[in-house]
């Protein structure tokens, strides 16, 4: 699957801008603002939220995931779960699947602005 591909590159990107996406920025006097050709393109704004368990994904993909998680540190698996918490559309979609961030172990996000958690059950 191309959103598994994509997951550990934008996971940490895609939470922070969301992150900073509920703090206003205004522009100091100082500095004007970045013409177009300089500023980088911002990630996606969430579009959408789907939440999938482990054991839903096909072989293959539950493959890729767990190869992706056993690469990352346990620092990051709590920056990302610490990013759920602080985005309020991300943790209420979750808490409506009686799930928390918790049990989340992986996230992509399209260039659409899709995001998709993977969750694990505990046990």
């Amino acid at each position: 699957m191309r959103m598994i591909t994509i997951l550990a590159a934008g996971v940490t990107l895609a939470f922070a801008t969301a992150a900073n996406a509920q703090t206003p920025s205004t522009p100091s006097p100082a500095q004007p603002p970045a013409a177009a050709t300089e500023a980088p393109s911002p990630a996606p704004a969430i579009q959408s939220v789907s939440i999938v368990d482990m054991t839903e994904l096909p072989e293959a993909t539950q493959k890729q995931v767990e190869d992706v998680v056993a690469q990352r540190g346990e620092s990051d698996l709590q920056k990302l779960r610490s990013s759920i918490d602080a985005t309020p559309q991300i943790k209420s979609a979750l808490e409506a699947k009686g799930l928390t961030s918790a049990q989340v172990i992986a996230a992509s996000m399209s260039p659409e602005g899709a995001l998709t958690l993977v969750t694990k059950k505990a046990g």
